[in-house]
């Protein structure tokens, strides 16, 4: 039976990786986790330079998922090529960086910077506000995004997966135009923008006033989006929005998806990356499946 998967080159024992913002580098997890047993680790978003985040709180539990409105705090490149990146080099398992930035120039900066460090791809969070665009984020116009793309390729030597927005009207417009600018591969979708009012206070539950949903309650509208995207594009597809269990991360794949991202559950289930890995190798067993290329994009009519 075989698990691997091939993205952009790059072979992942399994298609199972942790979504970046919910696993730190790794560290914090690899007491629960054995990162030997994951395709990958998605590291948490790396500016150029330390970034503080948005003010607390910042963080709030919904009906089926939570809200959070971190802000990408993060230590900065150097001290994350200092510490975690060694620190991810002692695992059989690929690092992918996810980079964010408030300018093109942000961005390009920590692509260059990760030109020759020893990890295996980027994804680019594309929902960071642009300051120099009136604060929309980069993913919210096809324009946007192809422009981005194409800036990243031309300065990144790993292979660039473009982190798409769903907050947006067409999500295949936004999957084309990072096609069309080069991107190597996509991942979707990240949060879904929300609010919450404590009504007994009367205010704001985040600091924020608004916060990126996940959770469950966001993995249909996810599949919904990684199906029309793998109709859409060529290029692979990592899915994640709400995957809780190996299930859930088998339909993420029968919609398209190459890979999956597994984040929100971390909080609740620190084993639950590993835990789908082995769903996943127990329903190919189940239906004889001998390899997990034949579950991708594997839909049907009813």
């Amino acid at each position: 039976m075989d698990m691997s998967v091939d993205l952009c080159g790059v072979k992942f024992k399994n298609p199972v990786m942790t979504a970046s913002g919910t696993f730190g580098s790794g560290e914090e997890y690899a007491e629960f986790v054995d990162l030997n047993k994951l395709g990958a680790v998605v590291t948490k978003g790396v500016a150029n330079v330390p970034w503080e985040g948005n003010p607390t709180p910042r963080v709030a539990e919904v009906y089926g998922g939570m809200l959070n409105a971190i802000g990408l705090q993060n230590p900065g490149i150097d001290l994350f090529i200092e510490r975690d990146i060694p620190f991810l080099k002692r695992f059989d398992t690929k690092i992918i960086v996810n980079v964010c930035g408030h300018t093109t120039e942000e961005y390009v900066a920590v692509v260059e910077r990760l030109w020759d460090q020893p990890v295996d791809l980027l994804e680019i969070n594309i929902s960071c506000p642009n300051v120099k665009e009136g604060g929309i984020s980069f993913g919210q116009t096809p324009q946007a995004v192809e422009a981005i793309t194409r800036e990243i390729k031309r300065h990144a030597k790993q292979p660039v997966i473009m982190k798409l927005s769903p907050n947006v009207t067409d999500i295949t417009e936004m999957a084309c135009a990072a096609e069309t600018g080069g991107a190597d591969a996509l991942s979707m979708i990240n949060t879904i923008t929300g609010m919450k009012i404590d009504i007994h206070k009367r205010c704001f539950a985040l600091a924020n006033r608004t916060g990126g949903l996940s959770g469950p309650a966001v993995h249909p509208v996810a599949v919904r989006m990684v199906y029309q995207s793998a109709q859409a594009v060529s290029i692979p597809i990592i899915g994640m929005g709400g995957i809780m269990t190996a299930e859930d991360a088998i339909e993420m794949i029968l919609a398209g998806a190459t890979a999956v991202s597994v984040g929100t559950v971390n909080f609740t289930n620190p084993h639950a990356a590993k835990e789908i890995v082995d769903g996943i190798q127990s329903y190919m067993e189940r239906y004889q499946v001998e390899s997990l290329k034949e579950l991708v994009g594997a839909v049907c009519e009813r």
